[in-house]
Parts: structure tokens; C-alpha cells; sequence
């Protein structure tokens, strides 16, 4: 597409006013640019400070430029960075006056980093682990997505991919020439044993998305329980603001309230819900109804019974929730009530502290220690599960020709190229690259 040939410009920091901005320039009409807006092309990577004017030699702003000349740069085009200071006059000014030069255009959202990835100085799972980088608002969530930024998960994927091309070679050979002395038959055991020994390191690596899940999308947390045991008030704890509303009037609470939370490192997504009774109240109804689909959602659900209640929580509740914690509430009023995994008291703030170390603990039991090379979108899975498909066929097939088992292995290498980009990947890209901010 021609589209692609133009030279593109963005704001690629903050929204102004801001102490400084950086407006960002890739393409071929970078040095021209430079040129007529500072007179000359400054030594590459080393910033200068200019003054930035107009082609008709009206000064924009006084500020530091860089030139990055390509492939050496981060699209591996012509580039140039202008940081001048961030008010909107400014910007606007010096986006105006690039928009003058011919086959030069605003660029939309991630086309940098889709220019990177085409020229080969990016492969996808670093552009969505750039992608993630920028997004990350929690040190899990940083330390996850630099691991795939800076090239930790492709390595593993294309040392998966050679292995598999490397076994396809000595089968092939063995196909092609039977009778050489050099290729004994008995190579293609040796082959067999070790991609066995491949696709179980492939199924533990799948069998650890949840751990990425988790960091990248964060830990659920589900209060549960009857009206009044006290879920609002632990909600509002939490969150160390008022969410949800709380009163004495049972069934206060009528949809999923959500709020996300900072908890040591981690993203943790907390859900209050409507109290679990029987109620002829429609909405109501559709307020239980929503809580039981949080139940089966949750990674973790608190349940809160209030210790005055002689049956505070049904059993089929407790059935619903893989894994669950049953706290007793309002233990300022029932102090020596029945034990309980946990017991607390929102008025008091007793049991409040225990009850934020259970849930840490709980999340660094699911997650930590656990190397951060983990897949964490559902298109990697996807496509490893395509990849053990294909790897099961060539290995448990003994009955079938080496040329069919031979064909698996290489779908089994295009499966796992399609998460790197090393295989025809168009029909990903702009739904990969639609995430990005313009100017990144």
C-alpha cells in the first residue's frame, strides 16, 4: 500500500501541557524535514539544541532534536525526535508545519511499532510486550511485559521452532537418502525421543498461562456471601475509598461492583456482589443470578459470614468457587463465635490485616517463583495448543509414512512462527497494532 511509503508524525508523549513533549518523525522525509525546520542534519543519536522554525523562517520553539538515521533506529526507517516544551500551542504548531510537506501524514494508532516490526527490528510478541509495557500500571505487570519486550519469550519460541526444524531435516535426509551409510535408519528414534521431550516442555509452558493471566489481566477476588455479612464494608476497605454503598437495609447491593487494587505488586480486580439469598425482588434476582456467574469467574472468593447467623453460607455456594476463603464477620459483636478460617471486624479494623496477607499469599502461592517467560494472551495459547496438535500427530502416528509425519512438523514450526511473526502473520497485524497509542 502506498500509504506505507509516506513519512508519518505523531505526538508521542503525554497529553499537554507537559514541561516537555516529543514529537516523533519516521520515513524518508525525515532529513529534508530536518533540514528545512533547523538548517542542517545534526551528528546521529547525539541530541542538539536548535531552534525549530517554520519554512518561512518563523521560530516554533527553541528545544533538543535527535536524528536516528535507519536501519539504526527503532522503525528502522529515517527517524527524528523534537522535544520541545509541552503546550498545546507549541505542538500544534510543529505538527501543523509537518503536515505541510508533501507525502508526510499524521500516523495512526502503533504504526511505529507495526514500521519496526516490518523492517525486521521488532517480532510481535515484543511489539505486545511493548504494547503491555506501556499499559502496565503494577510492578508484576512491568517485570511481565519487559520480559517479552526485550525478546525473552521469542527466544524460547524460535529455539522450540529450530528444534523442530532441525528434527525435520535428519528425517527428511533419511527419506532422501536411505541408503547412505551416513544416515543410519536408527536417526529417527534419536529424533522421536527428543521432540517428546519437547512437546512436554511445551505443555508445562502452556499449562503456566494462567500465571500470565493473572499478572496481565489481574487476580480476581470475589466477596460473596448473605445481605448484611458485612461485603461492602470490607470492599470499601480494600479499595481505601467508598465504592459501594453500605447500609443496615439488606440488598443494598444489586449488581457486580468492581473496582482494581494495587496488592503488593499485583493487579488485583475485586468484585462485591449481591448478598446470595431467595428473594422475590426481580432485580434482586438478577443480582443473585450475576453473583453465582462471579462464583465460577473468580480465582479467589472471599465468603463473609456474619457470626451471629446460624446459617450463614449455603453449601451449593461454596460448590461454585474452585477456591475459596470463609471469613467470619462483625467480630466485634461475637467475639468468641464459632472459629472460621479467618475472622474480622470492619468497625474495629480486627482481622483486617490477617485477611489482606491471606489474599497476598495467596497469589504469590499461584504465581511467584514461577518464571515470567509465560504466554499471556489466549492467541499464544491458541496457537501452542495448535502446535501440540500437530507435534502428537507426527510423534504418536507411528503407523503413518515419515513423509505425513514429516508435514506435521513443519505445521508444528508454522504454529509456533505465527506467534512470532515468522510466518505469514497480515491477517493479525492490524488487530495487534489497533492497540497501541498514535505516536507509539
Amino acid at each position: 500500500m502506498e500509504m506505507w511509503n509516506d513519512t508519518i508524525f505523531a505526538l508521542s508523549s503525554g497529553a499537554p501541557p507537559s514541561g516537555v513533549s516529543i514529537v516523533r518523525v519516521s520515513g524518508a522525509q525525515s532529513q529534508e524535514i530536518l533540514q528545512r525546520l533547523i538548517g542542517e542534519i545534526p551528528s546521529p543519536r547525539n541530541a542538539a539544541y536548535r531552534t525549530i522554525r517554520t519554512r518561512n523562517g518563523l521560530p516554533i520553539d527553541a528545544g533538543l532534536v535527535l536524528f536516528f538515521p535507519g536501519p539504526a533506529s527503532f522503525t528502522g526507517e529515517d527517524s527524528v525526535e523534537f522535544q520541545i516544551h509541552g503546550s498545546r500551542a507549541v505542538i500544534s504548531a510543529l505538527l501543523g508545519e509537518l503536515a505541510t510537506f508533501p507525502g508526510t501524514r499524521l500516523a495512526m494508532e502503533g504504526e511505529f511499532s507495526r514500521r519496526a516490526f516490518e523492517n525486521g527490528k521488532l517480532d510481535l510478541v515484543e511489539v505486545e510486550g511493548l504494547a503491555d509495557l506501556i499499559a502496565a500500571e503494577t510492578e508484576m505487570q512491568r517485570r511481565l511485559a519487559l520480559e517479552q519486550s526485550l525478546g525473552g519469550l521469542s527466544r524460547l519460541y524460535d529455539s522450540w521452532a529450530e528444534r523442530i526444524t532441525r528434527s525435520r531435516a535428519l528425517i527428511e535426509a533419511e527419506l532422501d537418502f536411505p541408503d547412505e551409510d551416513d544416515i543410519p535408519g536408527s536417526v529417527s528414534d534419536q529424533v522421536w525421543a527428543s521432540l517428546m521431550e519437547l512437546r512436554g516442555q511445551i505443555e508445562n509452558h502452556v499449562s503456566h498461562a494462567a500465571v500470565g493471566e493473572i499478572v496481565r489481566d489481574g487476580f480476581k477476588i470475589v466477596i460473596a456471601g448473605a445481605p448484611n455479612a458485612g461485603k461492602s464494608s470490607l470492599m470499601n476497605w480494600f479499595a481505601q475509598r467508598d465504592v459501594a454503598i453500605v447500609t443496615d437495609i439488606a440488598g443494598t447491593t444489586r449488581d457486580v461492583l468492581h473496582v482494581d487494587i494495587n496488592l503488593n505488586g499485583y493487579l488485583v480486580r475485586l468484585y462485591d456482589t449481591a448478598g446470595l439469598r431467595e428473594t422475590a425482588d426481580i432485580v434482586e434476582q438478577e443480582g443473585v443470578r450475576r453473583a453465582h456467574v462471579a462464583l465460577g469467574n473468580a480465582d479467589l472468593v472471599v465468603f463473609l459470614a456474619d457470626m451471629g447467623s446460624p446459617s450463614p453460607i449455603d453449601p451449593s455456594d461454596l460448590e461454585r468457587a474452585s477456591s475459596h476463603v470463609i471469613v467470619g464477620t462483625k467480630r466485634d459483636l461475637y467475639p468468641s463465635a464459632a472459629l472460621y478460617d479467618l475472622q474480622i471486624s470492619t468497625v474495629t479494623g480486627e482481622g483486617l490485616l490477617e485477611l489482606r496477607s491471606f489474599v497476598s499469599s495467596f497469589i504469590e502461592q499461584k504465581v511467584g517463583g514461577l518464571s515470567l517467560s509465560v504466554p499471556t494472551r489466549q492467541r499464544h495459547r491458541n496457537s501452542l495448543f495448535e502446535c501440540l496438535s500437530a507435534l502428537s500427530m507426527a510423534i504418536d502416528q507411528t503407523g503413518q509414512s515419515l513423509e505425513i509425519r514429516a508435514e506435521s512438523l513443519r505445521l508444528a514450526g508454522d504454529h509456533l512462527g505465527r506467534i512470532t511473526g515468522r510466518v505469514d502473520v497480515e491477517d493479525l497485524l492490524g488487530v495487534i497494532f489497533s492497540e497501541f497509542c498514535v505516536g507509539k
